[in-house]
């Protein structure tokens, strides 16, 4: 198996309300992944309870079957509608990793 882990910083000019709608955006999308894209096992978004201490705003967590599948998710087209329409435009930054795992 592959864990998928993003870190996403929206960006700072959106207002309090549209971080909100944004972050319940990209959860629903890609949590709705799961069914759609062969070998995504499961997807958790994480985008409430941020502490103070965080320089990040949403987290991917995601299992995939194998490296093969993670490569296959990246283009998929109903991932790929997701981060057009619900995370690149809002977001400024991004970090990734993806790691093998025996669980």
């Amino acid at each position: 198996m592959v864990k998928h882990i993003i870190l996403w910083t929206l960006n700072p000019e959106l207002s309090e309300v549209e971080k909100k709608a944004v972050k319940a955006g990209i959860k629903e999308g890609l949590e709705g992944l799961v069914g759609k894209v062969p070998g995504l096992i499961d997807v958790k978004v994480q985008i409430d309870g941020r502490l103070d201490s965080s320089n990040a705003d949403v987290m991917l967590d995601s299992t995939l079957e194998s490296y093969e599948a993670l490569k296959a998710y990246a283009k998929h087209p109903a991932h790929v509608a997701v981060a057009n329409t619900k995370v690149r435009p809002y977001t400024v930054q991004r970090s990734c990793l993806d790691y093998s795992c025996l669980d």
